[in-house]
């Protein structure tokens, strides 16, 4: 069975140097996408924002 497309839309964006090597170690380590990585990290701090408000 063939996997289904996420809808999605591209995102190009500057990082501090410091934060991209953060985010290039942590998929190393993880083995996950810099993709996957990083609406994990934006979901998790959207919900930690919903709690507090």
């Amino acid at each position: 069975m063939a996997k289904q497309n996420k809808d999605w839309k591209a995102l190009n964006i500057k990082l501090d140097r410091t934060v991209y090597e953060q985010l290039e170690k942590y998929c190393e380590e993880t083995g996950l996408s810099k993709t996957v990585a990083v609406e994990r990290i934006l979901n998790k701090a959207f919900k930690e924002y919903e709690e507090k408000r």
